[in-house]
This record gives structure tokens, C-alpha cells and sequence, in this order.
């Protein structure tokens, strides 16, 4: 019978079984199985050695791969099973990851395969498909989790800490929320081998559709995300590139992917790293850990940026972060003359409010009449499009709710509206009359088209 490709890996275990034929089958078997750490040939021969000081005297003591090798063969002569059948399965597995078709868009059934805390609030989730899957996206992109919390479906977008450079597997990093109704159901109820289905990928705030030579990575808190995801892609396809991170935390305990953005930098000498605590809590041990950084205590301000990256202006700023430090950090830029064409903020917070005119305020009383699907829906100019279809229970993607991850978009067919955000439409789709419907009012009776 011809046997499969040789494995060194397969051949030391099986060489390993068969020099203790006192141990059990089952104990054979989990000799076999594939170890849970990366295989290093250097533990292997170190196992093989250890294990050839306990055979008896008749038996060789120095170890050789030449008659491990002999050793192999000769049992494979005797019996192809154990040669050949575990060997097998362990191959075919690889190759249907390898062989895993590319998810670029769409609806994906995912499983939990690892969760951590990376903080004391803040947990990643790990995930693979269900069905093997090679997940590719643009790096600093969000996926919509499509979950049923207490019988109600509930959508929630969160951005891909992971990269699409390493494609197997997807993460993605949730703060939990006070009273945050998807942060906690996550945290609490979600757990590996769970599974989940999510949509997407979505975002225009990514590194392909914004091309930039050096980069300044603004985040505050889990703002860090989609940061990390960048900075991943970067250093793995782009190795040398220039890159200025500074990171805004309440303290060292806060700090998120500490220690993967930490050896980021520590292997790139392009990479910049910068903290900026509020407390000087265990700083002293970080400083140690972390000696590439640099630490600043107090908050994000001109100076302090100035200090850490001198040549800021000459950059493209990637920005993320809670709405008030956004907010802050963009009218600090502003007042620095910064090239604002080169600032580009993602988030998920509450819904613009919409500016209206003299004509909108004489109308905000007036009540309207949403069409959908031969569905009539009493609409008030005061109500967003969102609203309304909640409100009828019809089937929308409301992630963010403020205008930008565009998952709620929808077609106006009929009637007038008003719209505080097209963020992620393109010129055509609003020529079409497409809206995003968390930031649309009506200003006159309307027919809609979800699909």
C-alpha cells in the first residue's frame, strides 16, 4: 500500500508509540494527535533523545534520524494503519483549510474558537467558519453580528481587529458597555464552539479605498481597533512602513493589544509607538516591559503631539476613538492648520441631528405616510426613515445608527426626504435615491424600497 507524504512530526510520535508498546490504544492515540503548539524540530529531537535514555540496555541509547527512519519503515511494512491513517486525517483537515473558499461578501455562519480578556472590560472574541473560510476584507473594516436577544433579532457592527493578512481566522475585540444590551449579551452569553452569524464586510474607513504613504494612528480606548488591524496588514505586507501610533488610555490596566502592538514595533524600526495615560499607575513596570514606547502622562493636546510625532503634518491621520475625544482631536488639528483632506475618523455613536431650514422647523409638526411593501407607516417629520421600519417590525440592518457603516441603507422611490449623512454612498447611489435611513426624514409622504 503506498503511504502518504512523510511527516517528521508523524514519524517521531509513531517511533515514540512503538518504543512503549506497554501504554494503552487510547494512549497511543493521544501520543498521534497534533500537538497543540507550533512543532519545533529542536523539542523533537529533544523528546526523541530523552525517550531513547529510557529504552532498555539492548537498545541503542544515541539517537539518529537514520534509524528512527529505518524503525519507521519497518513498522510501516507491518501495519499501514498507524503509519498512514492518523497521518491522513491530520493532511486532509489542512487541506480543506487550504482549500477554503475566500469570503468577500455576504452572510457567513462563524464559531467561537477562542475568547480572552484583554482587559478588565474588554474581551476578543476569535473566530473561523463553520464550513472552512478564508476571510478577506479590507483592513480596518466592520462585520454586523446578526443575533436574537430575549426573542427580538438585534444587529450590532463591530470592527475586525484581526487582519486579512492572516486569513483563517477572524477577531474581533468588544468593550463592555454599561447597560449595553449586544457588549454584554457577547460577553456573558457567547462562548467557543457558540455560534454566530454575521454580515459584512463594511466600512469605507479602511487602507484601500484611503491610500496614504505615512501614517499617524489617532485612537483612544477600543478605538484601538481597527488600528490594530491596520497596523497588522501593514507590518506583514508592507514591512518598513512608517507608521506613528499614539494610543490615549485611562491607564496601564487599560491599555488594549498591549503586547501585540508592542512587538509590532519592537521588530519594526519605522514603527512608532506612543501611549498617553491619565494615570501614572504601574507605569514604571510598562516602561520596562514595553521599552520602545513613549509614555506621556495627561491628555492628548498639540504639544504632546507634537513631542512624540514631530512630523505630523506631513502624515495622513487615521482616527478612532469615543465621539467627545473625536471630536477634540479633530478641532485641535484644525487649529494647527492640519490638511484636513488627510483626516479620516471612523465611529459608532448617536445619531446626527439633522440641520434643517426655515421651510423643515415650519414643517416639524407635520405627520407623513411611509409606504413600504404596500405597508402604510405613520411617520412624523421629527422621526427618522429607521424609526418607521422598526417600528413595523421590517427586516433592516441598523448597526451603527449614525450615519456611517451605511448598513441601513435603502432606495426612496417616491416622495421627498432630508438627510443628515450619505457618508457611505457613492455620488450615483444618491442620484438613484438611496439614503441611509438612520439619518433620513421624510419632508413629504414617501415609498421606500429596502432591498
Amino acid at each position: 500500500m503506498t503511504r502518504s507524504g512523510f511527516s517528521f512530526s508523524a514519524a517521531l510520535s509513531s517511533a515514540h508509540a512503538k518504543d512503549k508498546p506497554e501504554k494503552s490504544q487510547d494512549s497511543v492515540k493521544q501520543a498521534s494527535s497534533p500537538p497543540k503548539a507550533a512543532f519545533s524540530f529542536s523539542g523533537a529531537l529533544s523528546a526523541a533523545q530523552a525517550d531513547s535514555k529510557l529504552k532498555t540496555a539492548a537498545k541503542p541509547v544515541g539517537f539518529s534520524f537514520s534509524a528512527a527512519l529505518s524503525a519507521i519503515d519497518d513498522e510501516a511494512k507491518e501495519s499501514d494503519v498507524q503509519v498512514e491513517d492518523t497521518p491522513k486525517a491530520t493532511t486532509l483537515s489542512n487541506a480543506n483549510i487550504l482549500a477554503a473558499q475566500s469570503w468577500q461578501r455576504g452572510e457567513v455562519q462563524l464559531k467561537c474558537v477562542e475568547k480572552s480578556h484583554e482587559t478588565h472590560d474588554v474581551i476578543s472574541f476569535r473566530f473561523q467558519g463553520v464550513e472552512p473560510v478564508k476571510f478577506n476584507f479590507k483592513p480596518g473594516q466592520f462585520i454586523t453580528f446578526k443575533l436574537n436577544i430575549d426573542g427580538k433579532p438585534v444587529y450590532r457592527s463591530y470592527t475586525i481587529a484581526s487582519s486579512p493578512s492572516r486569513p483563517y481566522s477572524l477577531t474581533v475585540t468588544i468593550k463592555q458597555i454599561e447597560g449595553g444590551l449586544v457588549s454584554n449579551y457577547l460577553a456573558q452569553q457567547l462562548n467557543v464552539d457558540d455560534q454566530v452569524t454575521v454580515t459584512g464586510p463594511d466600512g469605507a474607513f479602511n487602507l484601500v479605498d484611503i491610500q496614504a504613504d505615512k501614517y499617524l494612528f489617532l485612537s483612544a480606548g477600543s478605538g484601538i481597533t481597527p488600528m490594530h488591524s491596520m497596523s497588522r496588514w501593514l507590518c506583514d505586507t508592507q514591512v518598513g512602513s512608517d507608521i506613528a501610533f499614539v494610543h490615549s488610555a485611562r491607564s496601564v490596566n487599560d491599555i488594549i493589544f498591549a503586547d501585540s502592538v508592542g512587538s509590532m514595533a519592537q521588530r519594526s524600526e519605522s514603527f512608532s509607538l506612543s501611549y498617553i495615560l491619565e494615570s501614572d499607575e504601574k507605569l514604571t513596570s510598562i516602561q520596562q516591559a514595553n521599552k520602545q514606547a513613549q509614555y506621556i502622562l495627561g491628555r492628548l493636546d498639540i504639544d504632546k503631539l507634537t513631542k512624540l510625532v514631530v512630523d505630523y503634518q506631513t502624515r495622513t491621520v487615521f482616527i478612532c476613538g469615543p465621539e467627545p475625544y473625536m471630536a477634540a482631536v479633530k478641532a485641535m488639528l484644525e487649529q494647527a492648520n492640519f490638511d484636513m483632506n488627510n483626516f479620516y475618523q471612523e465611529s459608532f455613536g448617536a445619531v446626527p441631528n439633522v440641520s434643517v431650514n426655515t421651510a423643515s422647523n415650519q414643517a416639524a409638526s407635520q405627520s407623513f405616510i411611509l409606504n413600504i411593501a404596500d405597508q402604510d407607516i405613520p411617520l412624523s417629520s421629527e422621526q427618522t426613515l429607521l424609526e418607521g421600519i422598526e417600528s413595523a417590525a421590517l427586516p433592516i440592518i441598523a448597526a451603527c445608527r449614525s450615519g456611517v457603516c451605511g448598513a441601513c441603507k435603502c432606495k426612496v422611490t417616491k416622495g421627498t426626504t432630508q438627510s443628515s449623512s450619505s457618508m457611505t454612498l457613492t455620488e450615483q447611489e444618491i442620484a438613484e435615491g438611496y439614503v441611509l435611513a438612520c439619518s433620513t426624514r421624510l419632508t413629504s409622504n414617501a415609498s421606500l424600497s429596502l432591498f
